[in-house]
Protein backbone atom coordinates (compact mmCIF):
# COMPACT_ATOMS: atom_id res chain seq x y z
CA UNK A 1 0.00 0.00 0.00
CA UNK A 2 2.83 2.40 0.69
CA UNK A 3 4.00 2.20 -2.93
CA UNK A 4 0.65 3.55 -4.03
CA UNK A 5 1.00 6.52 -1.71
CA UNK A 6 -1.79 5.56 0.69
CA UNK A 7 -1.28 6.00 4.39
CA UNK A 8 -3.23 2.84 5.26
CA UNK A 9 -4.88 -0.20 3.71
CA UNK A 10 -8.24 1.37 4.58
CA UNK A 11 -7.38 4.51 2.60
CA UNK A 12 -6.36 2.36 -0.37
CA UNK A 13 -9.66 0.46 -0.28
CA UNK A 14 -11.66 3.69 -0.14
CA UNK A 15 -9.71 5.04 -3.12
CA UNK A 16 -10.19 1.81 -5.09
CA UNK A 17 -13.93 1.87 -4.46
CA UNK A 18 -14.24 5.53 -5.49
CA UNK A 19 -12.17 4.87 -8.61
CA UNK A 20 -14.30 1.89 -9.59
CA UNK A 21 -17.49 3.95 -9.20
CA UNK A 22 -16.03 6.81 -11.25
CA UNK A 23 -14.84 4.43 -13.98
CA UNK A 24 -18.37 3.03 -14.20
CA UNK A 25 -19.88 6.52 -14.47
CA UNK A 26 -17.43 7.45 -17.23
CA UNK A 27 -18.20 4.23 -19.12
CA UNK A 28 -21.94 4.95 -18.96
CA UNK A 29 -21.41 8.52 -20.20
CA UNK A 30 -19.25 7.39 -23.13
CA UNK A 31 -21.82 4.71 -23.99
CA UNK A 32 -24.60 7.31 -24.04
CA UNK A 33 -22.55 9.58 -26.32
CA UNK A 34 -21.84 6.69 -28.68
CA UNK A 35 -25.53 5.78 -28.89
CA UNK A 36 -26.46 9.42 -29.49
CA UNK A 37 -23.86 9.74 -32.25
CA UNK A 38 -25.01 6.50 -33.87
CA UNK A 39 -28.64 7.65 -33.81
CA UNK A 40 -27.71 10.96 -35.48
CA UNK A 41 -25.58 9.18 -38.07
CA UNK A 42 -28.36 6.69 -38.82
CA UNK A 43 -30.86 9.54 -39.32
CA UNK A 44 -28.42 11.37 -41.58
CA UNK A 45 -27.88 8.22 -43.66
CA UNK A 46 -31.67 7.85 -44.05
CA UNK A 47 -31.91 11.46 -45.28
CA UNK A 48 -29.34 10.72 -48.00
CA UNK A 49 -31.35 7.85 -49.50
CA UNK A 50 -33.18 8.62 -52.76
CA UNK A 51 -36.97 8.66 -52.67
CA UNK A 52 -38.72 5.59 -54.06
CA UNK A 53 -39.52 6.13 -57.72
CA UNK A 54 -37.49 9.34 -57.96
CA UNK A 55 -35.23 9.75 -60.99
CA UNK A 56 -31.61 8.89 -60.28
CA UNK A 57 -30.23 12.07 -61.82
CA UNK A 58 -27.98 10.34 -64.34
Amino acid sequence: MERLGHASPRAALIYQHATKDRDRAIAHAVDALAHEHKAKTDRRDDDDLPLAGAPSGT
